[in-house]
Formats: C-alpha cells, sequence, structure tokens
C-alpha cells in the first residue's frame, strides 16, 4: 500500500511538472497585419478584422510552445472598401471557396533570450506550406484579474502567388510581410 501511494505521489508530481498552460488572444490588443508594394512604389496595409490564436507551453520561457492560428479572409480590411471587395472576390481570395487562413506551428525553437523561430504550415486559399517564423517574445506580466499574460510579434515574408492568390502582375507586389502582435492570457 506505502509503495502505491508513493507511485501515485510521483505520477501526481510528474503530471504537475509537465502541466501545459493554454494562452488565448485577447483580440482586444492583438493585429494580424500585412502589407504589400502598390506600383512598385508604395505600401498598402491591411488586417484581418477577426481571428482567433491559441499558445500552448509547459514553461514560463515558451521553448516548448505551440501556437494555432485562424482567422477569417472575408474579415480582410485596407481602409479601402472597393479594394477590400476586390480582394474578397475570386481574382485574388476567393472568400466564398476559401474562408479561412490557419496556422499550426510544428516548432518552436529559442534563438535568444526573447527570440524564437516557429515553423509550422500555413493554409492559405486551399494551399498549405511550411513557413518560419521570427518571433519575439515582447514581455510578461499580471493581469488586473491577476492572471499572466504575455505578449508577442511575429513576422515573415511569404509569395502570395505561392499560395494562388491573385496573378502575378504590375498591380500588387508578389511578396507580402505578414506581422501579427498579440497579448495572451493564461487560462
Amino acid at each position: 500500500m506505502k509503495k502505491l501511494n508513493v507511485l501515485v505521489a510521483l505520477l501526481f508530481v510528474a503530471g504537475v511538472a509537465t502541466a501545459q498552460t493554454t494562452w488565448k488572444v485577447d483580440k482586444a490588443h492583438s493585429k494580424l497585419g500585412f502589407s504589400i508594394t502598390h506600383l512598385m512604389i508604395s505600401e498598402v496595409e491591411g488586417q484581418f478584422n477577426s481571428f482567433d490564436a491559441t499558445i500552448t507551453s509547459t514553461g514560463e520561457d515558451f521553448a516548448d510552445a505551440t501556437i494555432e492560428l485562424t482567422a477569417d479572409i472575408s474579415s480582410v480590411d485596407t481602409n479601402n472598401e472597393g479594394r477590400d471587395k476586390h480582394l474578397r472576390s475570386p481574382d485574388f481570395f476567393d472568400v466564398e471557396k476559401f474562408a479561412t487562413l490557419t496556422f499550426k506551428s510544428t516548432s518552436f525553437k529559442k534563438t535568444g533570450d526573447k527570440a524564437y523561430k516557429v515553423t509550422g504550415d500555413l493554409t492559405m486559399h486551399g494551399v498549405t506550406k511550411t513557413v518560419t517564423l521570427d518571433l519575439t517574445l515582447i514581455g510578461t506580466a499580471a493581469g488586473r484579474d491577476g492572471k499572466k499574460i504575455a505578449g508577442f510579434k511575429a513576422t515573415t515574408t511569404l509569395n502570395r502567388i505561392d499560395y494562388g492568390v491573385g496573378k502575378s502582375g504590375p498591380g500588387a507586389g508578389d511578396e507580402v510581410t505578414i506581422t501579427a502582435k498579440g497579448e495572451f492570457k493564461a487560462q
């Protein structure tokens, strides 16, 4: 009986030591944005107004974290109604067929004090490709409710043509810079 109690205690301690924390994005303090060149002379910026993201980690340094993100493509917003309507059309995102963008990490590697390389599968317009994000942990703090919060910034550049989003031409550049800034709250 004593051995059984010791075994149960060890299993409990092992479970606590590897307990995962789930962090949910605070949408009021987060943004999923992008920028692309226009006519090769200026940049147009936009964002997806509707998105969700979750980070799961066992450690406070996030070295073993995973991240999942989903964005509603129809929420694209470039501050120009006509352009946004065109982006939603079959000429670009074709939101009637391809309503979401998703990212799921496959590797989360700490490369510096607050720096990480996050590799994962990005699916957009029905095409999935592996991308690597440069991620920075901006910091952590206690929220007003006492729960931990963490702030991150992630960037990557991808070729929209690789995903079948639009055609290459003089109007919009092929390279798109994605920038995600987010506050996450421990659950």
